[in-house]
């Protein structure tokens, strides 16, 4: 098993959320959960990995990436591919071709400085991405609804050429002591 230790580098970070998801199971069997789910985790794990990123974790109806630009295959294009990636998500969760319901999923992308590495406990250990950047990643994808990609600045800056209309908007994030400017791509509008 992996030792414990982390170190300090820049990462990418996507957390993707199923949108009104635990009203809709209320009236769902259990069954129709699971193909749900495995639905969502099928979409977002596959283009989390062909993007060359790391899935972290899934929890319900969440999934967190990340994108390590040490990575050869990321380095300076870490944001864009978090894009790509994120796009790709929300692109094939509303494709009902496959006769499948659509999955309304909101994104929350963040790239800077985290503590990477194993984390944990024991026999329990994580490798994980540890910091701000995680955390207000996390409250950019809840601040985004359905078909939305909630960006932060620094990410931004590094994909404007692809979404150059999109305006700064300040965002009272949970446990967040300032508003936190970031940009909405509304996806397929």
């Amino acid at each position: 098993m992996a030792p414990l230790g982390a170190t300090d580098m820049d990462v990418g970070v996507l957390f993707a959320d199923l949108r009104g998801f635990t009203s809709w199971c209320e009236d769902q069997p259990p069954e129709a959960v699971e193909r749900a789910l495995n639905r969502f985790y099928t979409v977002t794990t596959s283009a989390v990995t062909e993007g060359d990123g790391l899935v972290d974790k899934l929890v319900g109806d969440e999934v967190m990436g990340l994108f390590l630009p040490v990575f050869p295959a990321l380095g300076d294009h870490t944001c864009e591919v978090m894009l790509t990636v994120a796009e790709r998500m929300i692109w094939c969760l509303n494709d009902s071709t496959s006769g499948a319901p659509a999955l309304p999923v909101g994104i929350g992308l963040n790239f800077g400085g985290a503590r990477v590495g194993n984390v944990g406990a024991g026999e329990v250990k994580d490798f994980t991405a540890l910091g701000d950047v995680v955390n207000t990643a996390e409250r950019l994808q809840e601040a985004a609804r359905a078909g939305e990609i909630v960006v932060s600045e620094v990410v931004y800056e590094r994909i404007r050429h692809r979404y150059p209309q999109a305006a700064p908007t300040p965002f009272d994030l949970r446990g967040k002591a300032e508003p936190v400017l970031a940009r909405v791509l509304a996806i397929g509008d």
